[in-house]
């Protein structure tokens, strides 16, 4: 479960932050990420849960937003969503074109927004 080494990663980064910013009580956490990272959110709250357990950030809320993969075709050029989760094989529903596309949005992550005091 990469979620675990995720959350390890999150709080690191969150403490830092917090420390920089002079705030010491964590409320909420909200974590942005693209469909290609495969996190599973309810896996991600879990390792939440285990990780902040008897540190400063226990009762703290992480939210989550998935952000939808979105590809550009390789030989029209148009944007589209696949119905389906591949970046592999996807046609363009403007030209049919099913290879070459280029990833635009679905591989993020990133922390969106810290609320603490």
């Amino acid at each position: 479960m990469h979620e675990m080494s995720i959350v390890q990663g999150l709080l690191d980064i969150i403490r830092q932050e917090m420390g920089r910013h002079g705030v010491t009580r964590l409320h909420e956490v909200k974590v942005v990420h693209g469909r290609l990272t495969n996190v599973v959110p309810e896996a991600l709250d879990l390792a939440w849960e285990v990780l902040s357990k008897d540190t400063e950030f226990e009762g703290a809320r992480l939210v989550t937003e998935e952000i939808p993969l979105r590809l550009r075709c390789g030989a029209c050029r148009a944007e589209f969503s696949p119905e389906h989760l591949s970046a592999v094989l996807a046609p363009c529903p403007s030209c049919g074109e099913e290879l070459g596309h280029e990833v635009v949005a679905g591989r993020e992550m990133y922390i969106a927004q810290i609320e603490a005091e």
